[in-house]
């Protein structure tokens, strides 16, 4: 897989959160990985394929997930300090999943530039969110490497 699918992958771990409390948490991405749902093909898009993940997918996967959830607190810390008139309570569910995601990126993770970090974050909201999020997701992003 590529850094571009699996950082999708990460954001749809990260989406599910939201939905499942802490306890779920490590039966959900252990389902998520070894899993997939039986009839997960009526979800799809034409032409679009169940993702096969190689074990070192997996815990790649695994691990992002796992150090994103670690600084959850200051993930959200840092979007409700630099984000004004948007506090993660009152965020679309894909967009802050999608900003938590760079957040970590652009905060911790030393491997990833902060563009490449903006840029796929912007990606993911075009593609998942609604026709405003790609813009709200950059500006929220820009005020956060402000």
């Amino acid at each position: 897989m590529t850094r571009r699918q699996i950082r999708e992958e990460i954001f749809k771990l990260l989406f599910g959160v939201e939905f499942h409390g802490d306890e779920e948490r490590e039966t959900q991405l252990s389902n998520y990985l070894n899993e997939p749902l039986e009839d997960a093909e009526i979800l799809l898009e034409e032409g679009e394929k169940l993702p096969e993940f190689s074990e070192e997918d997996k815990a790649y996967i695994e691990e992002k997930y796992r150090l994103i959830l670690s600084r959850l607190d200051e993930i959200d810390a840092t979007l409700n300090e630099k984000v004004s008139g948007w506090k993660t309570g009152r965020m679309a569910k894909v967009d802050l999943a999608i900003l938590r995601l760079a957040v970590y990126e652009i905060r911790f993770d030393e491997e990833i530039p902060e563009g490449v970090a903006i840029n796929e974050a912007v990606e993911l909201a075009k593609k998942y969110g609604t026709d405003k999020s790609g813009s709200f997701v950059n500006g929220a992003l820009a005020k956060v490497i402000a």
